[in-house]
């Protein structure tokens, strides 16, 4: 599958134009996901959610629809990333799986600091891989140059933990694959364009998010290491369009989504 959206949903001037004007602020979830195929929440990074929220977002969408959920800060931002144990047990008692099959990943997204081989290691020994009878996906962004290394790359696969593709101007690139599945944030909407990027590069995403769900690799993005992933087969794939010129990405995604097929 490849699911594609934006960060969060809750945005004021997605109202009137992404969001129908009038609509309930109560129904935006339900209308963006009729029209996106998921959706990264954000709330998740900067507080502690409670089991009846994720049952609640999870019975407003439909059941194709999946979720990224965002780690909390206080684990993924700690200056001793090995000593989040409990933190990491607090933040999956939330409720968490109550998404249920809506959750898709779950992103780490690591402050701009340098590479730490034991401090990455220890970290991803911290993040559980079946949690209350359900398998959990975890995906890791670094955001520090430093990690466009070939060490770092063997130890995500060795742990089988995707590593976010970034396409961004600000923060480091690697679309290396180090896991099962692909998770990449694209992060350079313009307001020059109604649907945030040109088309012509919507038209190359959707060329390579296909290669990439094929089993293959894009041909066309710098990777780290020239050997090829090892054990290619089909992937999973989610894409979230960010930042840069927000007001612009409902339209990005779903210009996307229309060239990936439409279908979910």
């Amino acid at each position: 599958m490849i699911r594609v959206g934006v960060g969060g949903w809750n945005f004021p001037p997605w109202r009137g134009t992404f969001y129908p004007k009038g609509l309930p602020q109560a129904q935006e979830l339900k209308h963006a996901s009729s029209r996106l195929t998921s959706i990264e929440i954000n709330g998740t990074f900067y507080r502690t959610q409670t089991p009846a929220t994720f049952r609640k977002w999870a019975a407003e969408v439909p059941d194709a629809f999946v979720f990224a959920v965002k780690g909390p800060s206080y684990i993924s931002n700690r200056s001793d990333l090995t000593a989040g144990e409990a933190s990491v047990a607090r933040f999956f008692e939330s409720g968490v799986t109550e998404l249920g099959d809506k959750l898709g990943s779950i992103l780490w997204q690591l402050s701009p600091r340098k590479f730490d081989k034991d401090q990455i290691a220890g970290f991803l020994q911290l993040l559980p891989r079946i949690y209350d009878g359900r398998l959990i996906r975890h995906v890791l962004e670094v955001r520090h140059s430093s990690f466009r290394t070939p060490e770092f790359l063997e130890l995500m696969r060795q742990a089988n933990v995707p590593v976010v593709y970034a396409h961004s101007e600000k923060y480091v690139e690697i679309p290396d694959l180090t896991g099962e599945f692909v998770y990449a944030r694209l992060q350079r909407s313009s307001e020059a364009h109604e649907t945030g990027y040109p088309p012509d590069e919507l038209d190359r995403w959707a060329k390579r998010f296909t290669t990439w769900g094929e089993g293959g690799e894009p041909d066309d993005l710098p990777r780290i290491s020239a050997e090829p992933a090892p054990g290619a087969k089909p992937r999973d794939c989610f894409v979230y369009f960010i930042r840069a010129a927000k007001e612009r990405n409902p339209a990005a995604a779903m210009a996307l989504i229309e060239r990936l097929g439409g279908a979910r």
